[in-house]
């Protein structure tokens, strides 16, 4: 039989262990809601129908994954609507899925000039952003032709057509592990000028690569470019209306690179 200052002790030891026990779990507890806590928020907004909406419900899903696999929240909309100030405080990235730059509710155009020239977020657009024009009876939204460059869209390839692009920046991260050339189709837009004087291009299109053949050209002929003249990290992705883009490695690792690369400070 043990002594009583023995048997104290080892309650002693086990009160003491059971004490370290529960504050590991604890600790255990909080670092793992550290980890599931998202490390940003992104909003995305995909117009409803029209000739996009297949690349839109290729790109949900696909977006959908990222977010799970690499911690971050992602919501979407369909209009401008919602835009406010005190609506995009709360992400830290926009990403423009084929929605044009025209039909804006005024407080919405306040709001995304705030948020762009602020640098309150980043922000990645693909193809429809450059629909720079009169169209559906709203004026041409002059600040957001400044933001693409300066240029006003004057046509476009329909049916779409595949051509060679040639990355002309490899060490920018958006360009990270992607070939110095590589093909792909879309329904490519051509401007009234080139936006190269404005912009810093990453990728252009050869033009004389189209298959099939199009005489839709217009020379130097960008596809790929961000703005430096801008606060926040922005790039422009001119590829964006065919779904299976989604099955094409070099635009998934484009608009992964993209994304991580508009996000950081």
């Amino acid at each position: 039989m043990l002594p009583d200052r023995a048997i104290a002790t080892k309650s002693n030891t086990i009160a003491f262990l059971t004490i370290v026990f529960i504050m590991a779990m604890f600790n255990n507890v909080a670092q793992a809601q550290q980890n599931t806590k998202p490390r940003f928020k992104v909003i995305a907004i995909a117009e409803v129908g029209g000739g996009h909406a297949l690349f839109d419900a290729a790109a949900k899903p696909w977006l959908d994954k990222l977010a799970a696999d690499s911690n971050f929240t992602i919501d979407y909309i369909s209009d401008t609507k919602k835009i406010t100030r005190e609506f995009l405080k709360q992400y830290q990235l926009f990403i423009q899925l084929d929605y044009p730059p025209y039909p804006w509710e005024k407080e919405a155009q306040e709001a995304f000039t705030d948020y762009i020239e602020n640098a309150r977020g980043g922000w990645v657009g693909f193809h429809h952003p450059t629909l720079l024009g009169v169209f559906d009876g709203y004026p041409m939204w002059q600040w957001y032709s400044g933001f693409m460059g300066g240029i006003q869209f004057k046509l476009h390839i329909p049916g779409g057509t595949a051509a060679m692009l040639h990355v002309e920046d490899q060490k920018h991260p958006v360009m990270k592990d992607l070939p110095s050339t590589f093909i792909t189709e879309d329904e490519w837009y051509i401007y009234d000028k080139s936006p190269r004087p404005n912009v810093h291009v990453l990728a252009s299109i050869d033009e004389a690569t189209y298959l099939p053949g199009k005489d839709v050209k217009m020379g130097d002929h960008p596809v790929i470019w961000t703005n430096e003249h801008f606060k926040a990290r922005n790039v422009y992705i001119a590829m964006g209306h065919f779904p299976q883009l989604f099955d094409d490695v070099a635009f998934t690792t484009l608009f992964r690179n993209a994304i991580f690369w508009a996000i950081s400070k």
